[in-house]
């Protein structure tokens, strides 16, 4: 097994390989992961077999640390459909000997949730154990199966009649900026964090995959007092920011900006994907928020984190 670093002059053969592979996503595509190139290190590798491309492994390099990728949610070997388990070991073996002879000491390998790949793709999972990986975190998600929503509590109906009464304009935006303003209040007040992209990047994205990233917002009297950035992917929705105001709050705008989105999307895809609700890398579950999620019927998915030492 030959192990290629990534450079920008096999990007079409990266990003092509990826739209066909069982576990691509357009945040693997190199226009996504480029955009924050300043900061992040990337050493981003392509596996090759008897000089055909078998996997692709976002990559970020921190000190001796390699981390797959430092500037995405998750990531782990991208692979198609012939992929089977004795290459992906040797996918593995390739890259411990990688890792040895550049001097990386460990990988924090962030699995990508099974329901992202279009058919199974867990054949990573042995490997890493194989190869002496250990669980390093496992974070909560919570998950709507479109195809079988629970039914939705009477206090979560009353909050949706109750915005709905207030006559506030439910739709697409793109008014990232003081969607993002917005989301920068919350994170800062709620969980004293900030959030990952800025609205110049999120807007830059945004003109690069216009199919798969949305704004949706919730306006009363033209002020946005709620909101939700979108990322579509070819089977699930994921919720990438939500954000409300007080008064948002009060009226129960973000919870009919959701109940919208779920019926918009329940005919077209098979997972609604809120993201993580805990803190401090997983060891502290946030009971507050994951418990909103839960009242539209979202059960948990687990994101994963392991770690190779050498």
């Amino acid at each position: 097994m030959e192990v290629v670093r990534y450079t920008q002059d096999r990007a079409d053969e990266w990003n092509s390989f990826n739209a066909f592979s069982k576990n691509g996503l357009f945040m693997f595509n190199r226009s996504y992961m480029d955009y924050h190139s300043d900061r992040f290190t990337d050493n981003s590798l392509m596996f090759y077999h008897e000089g055909k491309l078998m996997a692709l492994l976002p990559l970020s390099i921190d000190g001796s640390t390699a981390i797959s990728h430092g500037g995405l949610t998750f990531g782990g070997f991208i692979t198609n459909s012939t992929m089977k388990q004795h290459k992906i070991s040797d996918c593995f073996s390739a890259l411990v000997g990688y890792m040895r002879e550049y001097g990386i000491n460990n990988l924090i390998y962030k699995k990508s949730p099974y329901i992202y790949s279009k058919i199974p793709t867990e054949e990573d999972i042995y490997s890493l154990w194989h190869c002496g990986g250990v669980v390093k975190k496992i974070e909560p998600s919570s998950v709507i199966n479109l195809q079988d929503i629970p039914k939705m509590p009477k206090g979560r109906k009353a909050q949706i009649s109750r915005a709905k009464r207030k006559g506030v304009m439910v739709g697409e935006s793109l008014d990232f900026e003081h969607f993002m303003e917005l989301e920068k209040k919350v994170l800062k007040k709620y969980h004293n964090a900030t959030p990952t992209h800025t609205a110049e990047e999120i807007s830059l994205l945004h003109s690069r995959f216009p199919n798969n990233i949305f704004l949706y917002t919730v306006e009363l009297n033209s002020e946005i007092i709620a909101g939700n950035i979108l990322f579509i992917y070819s089977n699930i929705v994921h919720t990438q920011y939500l954000a409300s105001s007080g008064k948002g709050r009060e009226i129960g705008a973000l919870d009919l900006l959701i109940y919208t989105l779920i019926e918009k999307y329940k005919k077209e895809k098979q997972y609604f994907d809120f993201g993580i609700s805990s803190e401090n890398n997983g060891v502290i579950l946030n009971n507050g928020l994951i418990s909103q999620k839960e009242g539209f019927g979202a059960r948990t998915v687990v994101y994963e984190t392991y770690e190779i030492k050498k």
